[in-house]
């Protein structure tokens, strides 16, 4: 903790009656301080662990990427989070990794939704893992947080998502979330970009950007993950 006290650079620096003074509340600063955290910390927990109820898997993190607190649903999923140096978390998933640490080191700029996508394995369904930055009232509840950190199952299902939804889930355009539906129906790049009014050369442009922010590299696994998006809408 860093206390500050201030004075007009006119009335020149603290002589050291003035630093005697300061120094008698630095005891009591500290211990206001220190319950203050401990409060803040509990509020965040209590929070984390409300989520728990509702079987959503959380944590809090700092701007810094550093983990604050978890609840114990997420703390079991150590076969997908990894803790890492200076008490911050990584994917096991590297490209979803990729992603992830990219959108902590971006949210201290732009605080927007991120959705990452980590593609299934034999021991577990694919996830959907959110970071959700807080802002204005949100800090009150999760004190000294910066980021809400959540993960969410999904299912495979023959049905895709609307294009909003896939906007909001993987932070794709309007034109990125049209084409991502089409592919999704079965048709190729070519019959989307007639179908859309777009160059092909423009929809395959689309398309890698679409792979970036979904995580994957060949439209069988995309296809394969908006279907499996269903279950947010």
């Amino acid at each position: 903790m860093l206390f500050v006290f201030q004075r007009w650079l006119k009335d020149g620096i603290y002589d050291q009656a003035a630093i005697d003074r300061l120094d008698e509340l630095r005891p009591h600063l500290a211990r206001a301080g220190v319950i203050a955290g401990r409060l803040g910390l509990e509020r965040a927990k209590t929070a984390v662990s409300t989520l728990r109820e509702i079987g959503l898997p959380a944590a809090v993190m700092s701007g810094s990427g550093r983990v604050l607190t978890a609840n114990p649903l997420l703390e079991d999923m150590a076969h997908v989070f990894l803790p890492t140096a200076h008490g911050g978390i990584a994917l096991a998933d590297e490209p979803a990794n990729a992603l992830f640490q990219q959108a902590i080191a971006q949210n201290r700029d732009n605080r927007i939704v991120r959705s990452i996508p980590v593609p299934g394995t034999k021991e577990r369904p694919a996830l959907v893992v959110h970071l959700l930055p807080l802002r204005r009232a949100a800090h009150d509840i999760f004190s000294g947080a910066d980021v809400l950190v959540s993960a969410t199952e999904v299912s495979l299902c023959a049905t895709v998502p609307s294009p909003n939804i896939l906007s909001g889930l993987f932070d794709l355009t309007p034109a990125e979330a049209r084409l991502a539906v089409e592919l999704a129906s079965g048709r190729s790049v070519q019959e989307v970009a007639i179908e859309i009014g777009i160059a092909v050369k423009s929809a395959r442009t689309y398309l890698e950007r679409i792979f970036r922010k979904t995580g994957t590299s060949r439209q069988s696994q995309l296809v394969a993950l908006l279907k499996s998006a269903w279950s947010f809408s």
